[in-house]
């Protein structure tokens, strides 16, 4: 009986830490919370029944504990140094600089993490089991807090897996959510305490409590992000690590990236920055590191920090502001994305009177409702984004928002995107969808036509000459409707029209991109245009053989199948053809042309730097255009690199090569260009 007892014992622990890890570590539960503390009710009437069979790393021990008498001080095996800061790219150009120049080579990757805005926290695991949470203190010494910390939310108390090592020091940031501050400041004022003025004082105060059961209350949580002090283990890059981590159960800072060189590093870098506003948790900062273990200790520290290391940081504004309404705004994909209209606000020297709430997702997430009171954040250049809702400031009278069942643009039937957040509409021929398909195809990005811009477009809509895409090009046929429209005299119409017939000989790859294909962007757009030269080339290709061209993959491909295959798709180039437009040219053909013609056939080259008169596409257009290819990387087999302003790593790199490096002006001489 008692084995059985013990067994069933051990099987609810494995369990329950199995499924904490599907929800802090994956995000992808298996069951229902209802479940879940089913599971948690039956070990804790186990345990109480068989005392014997207690053990302290149990998960019933995680959701309190006895209060202790003081803080112990304890000092670190490795001390806890501070991070150096970089507040532009020249600063962080300046430190990638710095490590090439000591590590002399440049053949490494850095990872990029979110620098949580919380409090440092190391977690020391002897053989697997959690024996001390200890804080940064001044670096040297920090108090012991592993009461606290056996009750932090997705912190195990015993790490999965087995043959852990003797000690693993695992450090990171103790954080509380936003969707979790909101609900304990409105706690705190309605008992008539003092609220806490953000989450990260109220991480702070939840770790200096002395009564574990106190802290429970605070919700915290813990991300991993870096090692301390270990034996018995080791760690070749700071990937390996973050990976090992999370098998073993311990949360890690999501959307880690590695990147190589530092061009690289600045555009994931703004990718990540982009995505700030859906994270559930505060943020002030990137933070940028050498991946490999051994080329981190060639670099060592200084006395205040490592010399592998830097933070991206930004200036933070905040503003507390009112919701006056919600409303839906349809984009050129279907995409149904909430507004929130707000009091205007002065944040950082530019008023603030809306921000995207994203999708339906964010809007439970947040609880937000109209009426509310918000606190709304600009971080450096991202655009507004709401933080959380002031749930203490609610009287009652605020309005939840439902969100629509019907595209509220054209009344037509809607869907959520399979495996997504996002909700679409699903009538390709929505107004709403028109009209962000028709900026978007004049636009510089695709077919660049001059004069159409967001207000004409709306105005031809509502004048009925515009029901399709294809209506662009019987516009020509209707000059004297469009003579009628407002501001539209006969040189604004001649202008109008003479973009029309120029846009049908741009090159097929701005005609991709203007046709709207989820998930094909500019790039993708060259890739297909490149590597099968015509649309109808395009349009013969499998999913699989869509998905096998480099950087393309199985996304973009099914997408592009999709709508190369639909009825809308097909028609849609059916008549592109009649009226005239470049469908690409065959790729022997292509290929032929360069070779007799291209001044840069058969060259390689690399655009680095910002230039003066060009955009990136459109200097890669040109070198197309000139028989030449374009490539992201300077390697032996690139013939020319052409450097704007601020030219980084690839300057540096095409010297040591011997690449030839030609200034915009050099590189317009040599293609013939004035």
């Amino acid at each position: 009986m008692s084995k059985s007892v013990l067994q069933e014992i051990e099987s609810l622990r494995e369990k329950i830490r199995h499924h904490n890890k599907l929800y802090y570590v994956d995000a992808a539960p298996e069951i229902t919370d209802r479940e879940f503390d089913k599971l948690m009710k039956r070990l804790e009437q186990l345990e109480a029944e068989h005392p014997e069979y207690d053990s302290p790393d149990s998960p019933t021990h995680q959701v309190g504990g006895q209060p202790i008498d003081g803080f112990r001080t304890v000092q670190h095996r490795v001390p806890m140094l501070s991070i150096e800061n970089a507040f532009n790219t020249d600063e962080l150009t300046a430190f990638d600089q710095r490590v090439r120049k000591l590590l002399d080579r440049d053949d490494f990757e850095y990872t990029l993490e979110y620098k949580i805005d919380g409090v440092a926290l190391s977690l020391i695991y002897e053989r697997g089991s959690l024996a001390q949470a200890v804080t940064r203190g001044n670096g040297v010494e920090g108090d012991d807090v592993t009461h606290n910390a056996r009750v932090m939310r997705g912190v195990p108390l015993k790490l999965l897996g087995k043959d852990h090592p003797e000690v693993l020091e695992i450090r990171g940031e103790a954080y509380i959510r936003n969707s979790d501050f909101a609900e304990i400041r409105a706690e705190q004022e309605a008992a008539g305490e003092q609220v806490f003025a953000n989450p990260r004082n109220a991480t702070s105060g939840a770790l200096k409590r002395l009564d574990p059961t106190l802290s429970a209350r605070m919700k915290l949580h813990f991300f991993a992000h870096g090692v301390g002090y270990y034996e018995g283990t080791d760690f070749e890059t700071q990937h390996d690590f973050i990976k090992a981590v999370q098998k073993m159960g311990v949360p890690a800072t999501p959307e880690m990236v590695r990147c190589t060189g530092i061009e690289e590093v600045q555009t994931k870098l703004e990718q990540l920055i982009e995505k700030l506003p859906l994270l559930d948790f505060e943020v002030d900062g990137i933070v940028v590191k050498v991946d490999r273990f051994d080329l981190r200790n060639d670099l060592g520290t200084t006395s205040k920090s490592p010399r592998w290391v830097i933070a991206y940081k930004w200036e933070k504004y905040e503003a507390v502001t009112q919701v006056k309404s919600i409303d839906i705004s349809v984009g050129k994909t279907g995409a149904l994305t909430p507004l929130a209209y707000l009091e205007p606000v002065e944040i950082a020297g530019t008023t603030v009177s809306r921000s995207s709430l994203h999708n339906r997702d964010e809007i439970e997430r947040l609880d937000i409702r109209e009426g509310d009171w918000i606190v709304v954040e600009k971080a450096g250049k991202i655009i507004p984004h709401v933080v959380r809702v002031e749930m203490h400031r609610r009287t009652g009278e605020e309005k939840p928002f439902h969100f629509p069942e019907r595209c509220p643009a054209c009344g037509g039937e809607v869907a959520q995107d399979e495996g997504g957040v996002y909700i679409r509409c699903i009538n390709l021929n929505c107004p709403a969808q028109l009209r962000e398909t028709l900026r978007f195809y004049a636009s510089r990005s695709a077919m660049d036509i001059e004069g159409m811009g967001i207000k004409l477009v709306e105005q031809l809509i509502d004048a009925g000459l515009l029901t399709k895409l294809t209506d662009v090009y019987r516009l020509p046929e209707k000059r004297d409707e469009l003579l009628a429209l407002e501001r539209m005299g006969e040189k604004s119409v001649d202008n109008l029209l003479a973009g029309i017939e120029k846009s049908k000989q741009q090159p097929v790859w701005r005609l991709i991109t203007g046709l709207n294909i989820r998930h094909v962007g500019t790039r993708g757009s060259q890739i297909l245009a490149e590597e099968f030269g015509t649309l109808d080339k395009i349009m013969e290709q499998s999913v699989e053989e869509l998905s096998a061209v480099e950087e393309i993959g199985p996304v973009i491909a099914e997408s592009v199948h999709q709508f190369f295959q639909s009825e809308v798709g097909r028609e849609t180039i059916s008549e592109l053809k009649e009226f005239g437009l470049n469908m690409g040219t065959p790729v022997i053909e292509r290929k032929k042309e360069s070779t007799a013609s291209g001044v840069l056939a058969g060259k390689t080259l690399v655009v680095t730097g910002t230039l003066s008169r060009f955009t990136r596409d459109e200097i890669h257009e040109l070198i197309r255009d000139h028989g030449g290819k374009a490539s992201s990387s300077v390697s032996k087999k690139t013939d020319f690199l052409v450097a704007g302003e601020s030219a980084g790593s690839k300057l540096e790199k095409a010297g040591k090569l011997g690449v030839r490096v030609l200034s915009e002006d050099e590189f317009l001489a040599e293609i013939g260009v004035e």
